[in-house]
C-alpha cells in the first residue's frame, strides 16, 4: 500500500507586513496586495513580474525574467537589505522605465562564496540569487517549499549598471532622453601645468554633458588630498547640477588612459546613497574615436533637489584601517602603480610625501583592469586578476591608493564582478604616511623614510 504524500500547504501571498521591514515593498504602496506586485516589488521605479521562459536554448539554464511591466511606480521604497543576506547580497535600486523586457534563457556561472551570478537580464542590470538561509527569515513560520518558490519568483538582488557604452549614450542623446531622468558629468581633472580639465571642457564636450569640478566637490578645509565633502556640500553641488534622487548620472573623464577620476566620481554617488549611476565605457577618448557628436555650449540644468545620505558601509576611516592591522578582517588592496607600491619610485606632483604603502596590503595597479584602448576588462577577466593577486571577493575588502581616486577603479572591477561592498579608505597614503606609526609603513626606497 502506498503511503499518501502529505498535501501541501495552501500557497498564500506574503502579507505586506511580512516584507515592509526587509526593503521588499513600499508600505506606501496604494495597490492591494497581490502576486505580481510582490514579485516585482524590490525594484525602484517601473517593476517587472516575473515568469519562466518558455523555450530554452539548448544547453543553457532557466532563470526568472521580466514578463511584463507594472503600469504603475508603486514601488520607489529605500534600497535595504533582504532578510538576513550579507553585504554582498546588498540590493541595489533600479529604473526600468526605459527597458524593454524580453524573456530569456543564459548560462549561470558560479561565483566566490556561493553566489550565481547571471548574465545582463536586461539593458544595464544583472542579477544575484540569494542563499536559501537569506529567504527563509523572510516569511517566519512558512512552508520551507513556499519560502522557496516565492523566494525563486521574487527576491532576486539588482546591481544597477556600472558601465553604459559610448552607443547607448549616443543614442539617448540623440532621442532626446538627456534630461532630469539622464545627466551627463565631465569628471576630467589632471596635474596641474599638464592640462586644463575645464577649458578642454569649455571647447569640447558630450552635448549636455555638465561639468564636475572635484577641486569644488571635496572638503577644502582638510590637510589631506580629495577628501569627500559633507553630505550637504555634496547635496547642493549636484542639485546645482540638476540631478535628483532619481537621476541616472552617467560620468566620464577625458583621460588618455579612457577612464581616471570617474570611477572616483562615480563611487561618491554611491557613497552618498544614489545608486543610479554610471561610467562611461571606454571614456571621451573612445567617444572621439568612434566620431560621437560634440559641442561647446556649456549645459546649464535646471537646479534640482537632492538628499545625500552617507553609506558608512562603502567607506573607510584611518582609525578603521588602523585596528585592521591587527584584526586583519578586510583585505587591503593599493591601486597604484608598481614602483610607488614599493617605494622604489617617488609620487608624482607631491612634497613631502615619499612613495611605500600599508603594511599587510596588496598592490593590484588600476591600470590593469583597463585595455589598451581604455575600456574595462570583461568580468571574466577582472575575476581573474582578483584570483591572481589571491584577493578572495567573497571577503571584505578595502581599497586604497595615494588620494582615494585610483581605488575607486578596484571598487568598480569588483563590482563588475558582482560585489558591490568594496569600501573606500578615502585619506589613503596621503593622510596614512602622515598619521600613522613608522612601523606600518613599509617602503624599498632608498630614504627609508616611508
Amino acid at each position: 500500500m502506498a503511503c499518501a504524500r502529505p498535501a501541501e500547504p495552501p500557497r498564500r501571498a506574503p502579507t505586506p507586513s511580512a516584507l515592509e521591514g526587509k526593503g521588499i515593498i513600499n508600505p506606501r504602496c496604494h495597490r492591494p496586495p497581490s502576486r505580481a506586485c510582490f514579485h516585482c516589488s524590490f525594484l525602484a521605479g517601473s517593476s517587472t513580474v516575473a515568469s519562466r521562459s518558455q523555450t530554452p536554448v539548448p544547453g543553457s539554464t532557466p532563470i526568472w525574467s521580466p514578463r511584463k511591466l507594472c503600469p504603475t511606480r508603486f514601488c520607489a521604497g529605500p534600497p535595504g537589505p533582504l532578510g538576513g543576506a550579507g553585504p554582498a547580497f546588498q540590493r541595489e535600486s533600479a529604473n526600468l522605465s526605459r527597458c524593454t523586457p524580453q524573456p530569456r534563457w543564459l548560462a549561470i556561472n558560479k561565483q566566490p562564496g556561493g553566489v550565481r551570478r547571471e548574465k545582463e537580464l536586461l539593458p544595464g542590470l544583472t542579477l544575484l540569487h540569494t542563499p536559501t538561509s537569506s529567504r527563509l527569515s523572510l516569511f517566519p513560520g512558512s512552508h520551507p517549499c513556499q519560502v522557496t518558490r516565492r523566494a525563486e519568483a521574487m527576491v532576486h538582488q539588482v546591481l544597477y549598471r556600472a558601465l553604459v557604452s559610448t552607443k547607448w549614450l549616443a543614442e539617448s542623446i540623440r532621442t532626446g532622453k538627456l534630461g532630469p531622468g539622464l545627466r551627463v558629468l565631465d569628471a576630467s581633472w589632471y596635474s596641474p601645468g599638464t592640462r586644463e580639465a575645464r577649458k578642454e571642457y569649455l571647447e569640447r564636450h558630450v552635448p549636455g554633458a555638465s561639468f564636475f569640478d572635484i577641486e569644488e566637490c571635496r572638503d577644502t578645509a582638510s590637510p589631506y588630498e580629495m577628501m569627500l565633502p559633507s553630505e550637504a556640500g555634496f547635496a547642493d553641488y549636484v542639485g546645482r547640477l540638476g540631478i535628483s534622487n532619481h537621476t541616472h548620472v552617467v560620468v566620464y573623464d577625458g583621460d588618455h588612459l579612457g577612464s581616471f577620476y570617474a570611477p572616483r566620481v562615480w563611487w561618491m554617488f554611491r557613497v552618498f546613497g544614489h545608486r543610479t549611476v554610471s561610467v562611461l565605457n571606454g571614456g571621451f577618448r573612445n567617444w572621439l574615436k568612434e566620431g560621437h557628436p560634440v559641442t561647446s555650449e556649456p549645459s546649464r540644468p535646471e537646479p534640482a533637489v537632492f538628499k545625500a545620505t552617507l553609506d558608512r558601509s562603502l567607506l573607510k576611516y584611518y582609525e578603521q584601517v588602523l585596528e585592521n592591522l591587527e584584526s586583519k578582517r578586510f583585505q587591503l588592496v593599493d591601486a597604484r602603480s608598481q614602483g610607488r607600491f614599493l617605494g622604489t619610485e617617488p609620487e608624482p606632483d607631491a612634497v613631502g610625501l615619499d612613495s611605500g604603502h600599508i603594511r599587510g596590503s596588496v598592490n593590484m595597479p588600476f591600470m590593469d583592469f583597463l585595455t589598451e584602448d581604455g575600456f574595462e576588462k570583461s568580468p571574466e577577466e577582472l575575476r581573474a586578476l582578483f584570483q591572481t593577486k589571491k584577493v578572495d571577493l567573497s571577503q571584505p575588502v578595502i581599497a586604497t591608493c595615494r588620494k582615494g581616486v585610483t581605488a575607486c577603479h578596484v571598487a568598480l572591477a569588483a563590482y563588475l564582478c558582482g560585489k558591490p561592498d568594496v569600501a573606500v579608505y578615502d585619506g589613503s597614503w596621503s593622510e596614512w604616511f602622515r598619521r600613522a606609526p613608522p612601523e606600518s609603513r613599509v617602503s624599498q626606497g632608498k630614504s627609508e623614510k616611508a
